[in-house]
């Protein structure tokens, strides 16, 4: 849940330029460390699907990374690139920790670079991210011109403000229903949708594990059907139909397991794809007659009471951990651990969309101190009270992320105050770690870890400790 800090004057508009020029690379595999100039020391990692041609002008998807891992990256997108017949390339340059600014001249260097080299169609140029990723995916129209469509899976348009009527794109959202950023975009989808601005957002159940992949494919898809429609491609009545017919389809296994509210959705997104290839009034039709049902109404219902429970407990989170950090409340502690339960027994429950309102809470808390941390150890004088605090809230928030336990060993050790570092090392050890070797090695513990007290704890977890345990 990274906050970017938008940079409103920075005004900078560029533009693509197209050279033709023969090259010979591998199709169908990931390609990595392009680089873009001999002068400059940058490179991109890049796919092209298997039926590539030099003659023919190809869709293209700039895929964001920030932390410039670009094939990786690539290879989530891969198979939908490869069915749906799209050019990919990601910078292994992009990274958080540059400014917005140096983020997109580091991109355009590189859009110009693919457009060297490739016979890209100028009318099918699109960006995706994942997380910030994706959000960097959405700015990024702002700044350059010619980029018809974003994919940005689970993350929103950080500031629906930069958009202009006069610099349309395409933005296609995908989310999973326990994502924390779920509402945000739900929110986003309804803001778009007053300014008539072009969109779709794709929703996915969180217990299908291909379900990303299969919404990354049908994203690639809509811009295709999206390009037939407005004569950018030849239209292919075949594809139209096939990919008609598989959602339609989705929507009568949605309704037939009573899952309503999405097979609404998805009838919403069907009519807004297909109008410009056919009659939807079918499509309008059916979704008239859902909104009537008496399921749909009481599930309907029944989200939105979750909902604004969920922006009640939100918002006690906010305040809470502000005013906890600022005074150093340890004592509050106890007041997260008891939050957290009461997370457990809303994840626990019956009730699908107050399961999902838990497993959405349990993110959001969690990047919420995550952030607080990384503001924290980014300033110049670390406040290590505070920082000390979330990362022993960051233990009760999620007890399997180890590294902040060691971080709290750590620093107590350094402190001397080896009561807490003997504590957290105990909890450390019940949550199941099992690295000894980093354990001994952790620094400022060279004094607490000749210890009988740290010893024991280590050889009953871990059945051997490095050092002897003397009884007296």
């Amino acid at each position: 849940m990274k906050r970017f800090l938008l940079l409103l004057f920075f005004g900078v508009s560029i533009t693509f330029h197209a050279k033709a020029q023969q090259i010979s690379l591998k199709k169908g595999i990931i390609i990595d460390s392009i680089q873009v100039s001999d002068s400059i020391p940058e490179n991109f990692a890049l796919y092209l699907p298997t039926n590539f041609e030099m003659n023919v002008k190809w869709p293209v998807v700039f895929v964001f990374d920030l932390d410039g891992k670009g094939k990786r990256t690539l290879r989530m997108l891969k198979n939908a690139a490869e069915q749906q017949g799209y050019i990919m390339a990601a910078s292994n340059n992009i990274n958080d920790s540059l400014s917005l600014s140096q983020n997109i001249l580091i991109s355009n260097r590189m859009f110009n670079k693919v457009f060297d080299l490739f016979p890209v169609h100028n009318n099918r140029v699109y960006t995706a991210g994942f997380s910030n990723g994706g959000r960097l995916a959405s700015l990024i129209p702002s700044f350059v011109k010619g980029i018809d469509g974003v994919i940005s899976c689970g993350t929103a348009i950080p500031n629906t403000e930069l958009l202009s009527a006069k610099n349309p794109f395409h933005f296609i959202g995908i989310v999973g229903k326990e994502d924390f950023n779920y509402i945000e975009m739900l929110e986003v989808e309804k803001t778009l949708n007053k300014i008539k601005f072009p969109n779709h957002l794709l929703v996915f159940s969180d217990e299908q594990p291909l379900a990303k992949q299969k919404y990354l494919q049908k994203a690639m898809e809509i811009f295709t059907i999206e390009s037939m429609g407005n004569g950018n491609v030849r239209r292919n009545d075949s594809l139209i139909e096939t990919s008609y017919k598989s959602n339609i389809d989705e929507i009568n296994s949605l309704i037939d397991s009573n899952k309503l509210i999405r097979a609404d959705d998805l009838l919403g997104e069907m009519i807004s794809i297909y109008r410009s290839h056919m009659d939807v009034d079918s499509l309008k039709d059916r979704k008239r007659v859902l909104k009537k049902d008496k399921r749909y109404r009481a599930l309907k219902r029944n989200e939105n009471n979750f909902f604004f429970k969920e922006s009640l407990i939100k918002a006690d989170y906010i305040y809470y951990l502000e005013e906890d950090v600022l005074n150093y409340n340890f004592n509050n502690l106890g007041w997260w651990n008891y939050q957290m339960e009461e997370l457990k027994k809303h994840i626990n429950s019956k009730n699908k969309a107050e399961q999902q309102m838990g497993k959405r809470l349990r993110g959001y808390v969690n990047a919420l101190i995550e952030d607080d941390v990384e503001v924290l150890e980014s300033e110049k004088q670390v406040d290590e009270e505070a920082l000390s605090f979330l990362w022993m809230l960051k233990t009760i928030a999620n007890p399997k992320d180890y590294i902040y336990y060691l971080k709290v060993i750590s620093n107590s050790a350094k402190n001397e105050d080896f009561g807490a570092a003997l504590f957290y090392l105990g909890e450390l050890l019940e949550n199941g770690y099992t690295d000894r070797a980093e354990l001994y090695a952790l620094e400022h513990t060279a004094l607490l870890r000749i210890t009988p007290e740290f010893n024991e704890i280590v050889a009953k977890h871990l059945k051997e400790a490095r050092y002897d345990i003397i009884e007296e």
